[in-house]
């Protein structure tokens, strides 16, 4: 037995793999948490195909298990014949009043700051850009910029980086998002811009206007500007987000879209000064403000606070996401289609970008997992999705909008009358004891572990908490009915 997580995390997604397209494709698949198209495509290939794929393999430790791969992906998701790419629904959605062809684009960041970055990705797949935020300053960046937290098994969960805005000449950057817009007409260019007065954002939100750009989003997130009043200092100040957002409304026709700090206690507030100074759409969140302490966070010798993003911002990107969307003004006007909010944070997966939409995103952004993986992402990010509302009957990517709002309840409203215990697959089990440490150490010491390594549940001490769930590395702990709590 394998296990598949772990497993494909041992890939190195190669540029130009020796293991042969087809193989990279389906391990790339893979990792993205994309099986229907994995199995599709490990399917395909014979025992002779996968084993010299194996043996091409340039992993520095040892080859990755193809073989073994293929055979639990294909246990995980049986491939229908009936399956066809013609027949996936569509991914388009209207966003801000602009029709997308699928909800995902690139986050103004380092992946996209000039004309050839931003061509690739849109001939890749992705459905627009919010380009790397335009200013009118000298900016000076630092060496080295960026930072990880790391745990095993992965490149890293989380990135800091010192990155500001756009080096480019503000004229240059105009030009580029001119000949983008015209050579690619169907997808949405969206200008990222940050003024340092009122003038100076209504002139480059202008600028923005005449380069033929699709909307404009306003920086009043970034949380590493070397300057004060800037980014994450006007997103802090809901007088200041009212004010900005409103004179630029009033100066532009195209969507203005005000981009929030995560650096706030609630961003109940700033969305509210952003709704009513006349915004169509909100995006949320940029990184939070961070200090990371190993030894390769040095930032001219010294270490210093700066943005964090990636996997580990998620659920912090969720939750003010919540903020903004179960706000019953905000609701009521995403409802309305006065407003609609873009998605940001730790979006990886199709699942990830699932979570977004599920709460009211119409539109998700991604920068770090570019960063890592490189633009090819978005053809499991789109797979996926289509695959999972296949899967569900659901032909209208606007149906999933807003979904799961009405299960975010207050602690007060769960149920606390019932409990689900925990059940133990043996064919799983490896007999590795996790649980049983975890439960000791960490729980409420109802799981015993004898000299047969065969862990076992104490009903009477479990209260039902899952730690041994989710710290087991096979999948054996899984969960039975919910059932009324016993009398202790």
């Amino acid at each position: 037995m394998i296990h598949i997580q772990e497993e494909i995390a041992r890939c190195l997604l190669c540029a130009d793999a020796p293991c042969g397209a087809k193989v990279a494709r389906a391990l790339r698949a893979m990792r993205f948490d994309n099986l229907w198209t994995a199995g599709e495509l490990l399917g395909q290939l014979n025992d002779e195909e996968i084993a010299a794929a194996e043996k091409a393999c340039i992993h520095y430790d040892k080859p990755i298990r193809i073989k073994e791969l293929k055979v639990e992906s294909l246990k995980l998701r049986e491939v229908e014949e009936s399956k066809k790419a013609s027949e996936l629904p569509s991914l388009e959605i209207n966003f801000c009043d602009l029709v997308c062809e699928n909800p995902f684009f690139l986050a103004s960041s380092a992946i996209c700051t000039n004309y050839e970055m931003v061509a690739r990705a849109l001939e890749a797949g992705w459905a627009g850009v919010f380009y790397k935020t335009i200013c009118k300053q000298d900016i000076r960046e630092v060496s080295p910029r960026f930072d990880a937290v790391r745990k095993e098994g992965t490149p890293f969960i989380g990135f800091r980086n010192m990155e500001q805005l756009s080096e480019n000449p503000y004229e240059v950057d105009f030009d580029i998002l001119h000949r983008l817009k015209l050579n690619y007409p169907t997808k949405r260019i969206i200008a990222s811009i940050m003024g340092q007065s009122e003038e100076e954002w209504i002139e480059l939100a202008k600028m923005a206007e005449e380069a033929g750009c699709d909307a404009i989003e306003l920086n009043f997130s970034c949380p590493q500007m070397r300057l004060s009043g800037l980014g994450s200092d006007i997103g802090q100040n809901n007088e200041l987000i009212l004010a900005y957002t409103s004179c630029i409304k009033d100066a532009v026709s195209i969507p203005v879209i005000p981009k929030m700090t995560p650096n706030v206690q609630s961003m109940e507030r700033p969305a509210l000064a952003s709704y009513y100074g006349g915004a169509k759409g909100i995006s949320a969140i940029n990184t939070i403000k961070s200090i990371t302490m190993s030894h390769d966070a040095e930032v001219s010798e010294k270490k210093t606070i700066s943005g964090y993003s990636g996997k580990a911002v998620k659920p912090i990107a969720l939750r003010m996401v919540y903020e903004m969307t179960g706000h019953p003004v905000i609701r009521k006007a995403g409802i309305e289609k006065h407003v609609d909010v873009s998605g940001i944070g730790g979006i990886e997966t199709w699942r990830d970008a699932l979570e977004f939409i599920q709460l009211g995103c119409r539109n998700v952004q991604v920068c770090t997992a570019v960063m890592q993986y490189g633009y090819r992402i978005i053809d499991d990010l789109c797979l996926g999705l289509q695959h999972y509302m296949q899967d569900r009957g659901i032909v209208e990517l606007k149906k999933l909008v807003g979904e799961e709002l009405k299960n975010i309840v207050l602690p007060s409203a769960l149920d606390r009358e019932t409990m689900i215990f925990p059940k133990i697959d043996r064919e799983k089990c490896i007999g590795c004891g996790r649980c049983y440490i975890s439960c000791m150490d960490g729980g409420h010491q109802a799981i015993t572990f004898g000299e047969d390594r065969q862990p076992r549940i104490v009903g009477q001490k479990c209260v039902g908490c899952h730690l041994c769930r989710l710290v087991c590395p096979t999948g054996a702990m899984g969960q039975a009915k919910r059932m009324p709590k016993p009398q202790r």
